[in-house]
């Protein structure tokens, strides 16, 4: 498949609105694989340490991490039929990436290679191919899981590294097929940490990874490798007006995979926490400045969700500060479960820490009044 391209919004509300509705959050814009149309929302969120993490990367050199992970990276070719415009049916081929996740067979990949698929097939580094079944997806990460019965031999595993630990600057390579072009190898470094992506089903993406590795069409799925040949990513979507590589990707990160990709074997799907909101930032620095404490002001608030049942109200105005708009009217939520919350990331990952069902406390501020109030989480929708 080809990765989506990106469009970076400079209000960043409009993002965060997109992840907090999830939250209550190939290559494509989404950036690696996917639709050509319409952008995908990419937005850099700032983290504050009192100190870098350190890198427990070794430092191997590109050919080396190709010599120790290139038969673990595999082709994959999606087909699926759709209408013709003369009638009947017509066949189409989607072509990305991924790579061996366990002996039992399941490779990762994105969810927008193989949605819709009505067929499968995996081409290893040999040459030798294999149908495969999709065994589940969660659009709301663009991850799925496709398996494979093939010999053992064919079934070189890649290790899953820890991109928690990653640093900037740290140097990193992309496998892939880019154009169908197998076991393709980009090397370049991690530009930044902690982007947010949009989702095939619009939702946020936290704590991506930017690479100016080069990424093409077809590497959507792919690994991203750190120093010492593990997956800390897979290569998802790029930032592009072109339509090709500008040197701006975009990786899901390792967490998220380690996360995600179990449970998709273990039920074939994945269910998220969900508040139903939409949010924008309102930080600190201009807080005073529109008479609102810092934290997250409500935009939206969907009908039938948690966050309605709350009684949780949306804005109903606007305020610019320096030529930013700020949302104005309506609640801001400044604490989950005691926790202080400062943007849509922090609010997004409390609810995603959460399953459906479990009850939290949304801590809001209405017209200089803060209050508490218990929430039952619901399921994002899909």
């Amino acid at each position: 498949m080809k990765p989506r391209t990106t469009r970076t919004l400079t209000v960043t509300g409009a993002l965060v609105a997109a992840a907090a509705i999830g939250a209550g959050g190939g290559a494509a814009t989404f950036a690696a694989l996917g639709s050509e149309d319409g952008p995908t929302v990419v937005r850099q969120v700032t983290v504050k340490s009192s100190e870098p993490a350190a890198s427990t990367s070794e430092s191997l050199s590109v050919s080396q991490i190709y010599e120790k992970a290139y038969k673990g990276v595999v082709e994959i070719t999606a087909t699926s039929t759709q209408s013709s415009p003369t009638g009947g049916e017509q066949e189409q081929q989607g072509q990305g990436s991924g790579f061996v996740y366990d002996s039992d067979g399941h490779i990762v990949t994105n969810d927008h290679v193989v949605e819709g698929a009505q067929s499968v097939s995996v081409r290893f580094w040999d040459g030798s191919t294999y149908d495969a079944t999709v065994v589940g997806t969660d659009p709301s990460t663009d991850l799925a899981v496709i398996k494979v019965d093939a010999p053992a031999s064919k079934l070189v595993t890649l290790e899953v590294g820890d991109s928690t630990q990653l640093t900037v600057g740290e140097s990193v390579v992309a496998m892939g097929s880019p154009f169908g072009l197998e076991e393709t190898v980009t090397s370049g470094i991690v530009s930044a940490l902690n982007r947010q992506m949009t989702s095939p089903n619009n939702f946020t993406i936290n704590n991506s990874i930017q690479t100016d590795a080069a990424i093409n069409h077809g590497n959507s799925g792919g690994p991203l490798l750190n120093g010492a040949g593990q997956v800390i990513g897979v290569n998802t979507q790029i930032r592009s007006d072109s339509g090709g590589s500008d040197g701006i990707g975009f990786a899901i990160p390792s967490s998220t995979v380690s996360s995600i990709v179990p449970q998709i074997i273990s039920s074939g799907s994945v269910e998220h926490a969900y508040l139903g909101v939409g949010v924008a930032s309102i930080p600190g620095t201009v807080a005073d400045e529109i008479g609102l404490p810092a934290g997250v002001e409500v935009t939206e608030v969907r009908q039938g969700t948690p966050a309605a049942e709350a009684g949780l109200k949306a804005a109903t105005g606007s305020a610019t500060v320096d030529g930013q708009s700020y949302p104005t009217g309506g609640d801001v939520i400044t604490a989950v479960d005691g926790k202080a919350i400062t943007d849509g990331a922090a609010l997004q990952s409390a609810i995603d820490a959460k399953k459906p069902g479990d009850s939290v406390s949304i801590t809001y501020s209405r017209n200089g009044k803060s209050t508490t109030v218990q929430v039952s989480l619901g399921t994002r929708p899909s």
